[in-house]
């Protein structure tokens, strides 16, 4: 929309860009503190909660597994010491 005044049709481009350039500054503070979290989130020996649930599930599998092998140890024993050794 165009109006006849050239003095409001250049503060409308004016807006618009100063509105762009506010866009873009909010993308760019975003961006440094997400650069500035990961840095602190390495310096301090952190993960992510991804890389954390992973591990998570991976653990619970192992001990699965671990409780598996156990109960398959315990197995032949008894069987053995019920046989009269």
């Amino acid at each position: 929309m165009h109006s006849q005044n050239p003095f409001l049709d250049e503060f409308a481009k004016l807006t618009q860009a100063a509105m762009g350039i506010a866009q873009t500054a909010g993308e760019e503070a975003k961006t440094a503190m997400r650069a500035q979290a990961d840095r602190l989130a390495a310096e301090f020996d952190l993960i992510r909660r991804d890389d954390f649930e992973a591990l998570k599930a991976e653990v619970a599998a192992l001990r699965e597994e671990v409780t598996a092998l156990k109960a398959a140890k315990k197995t032949p024993a008894k069987k053995t010491a019920s046989s009269g050794e």
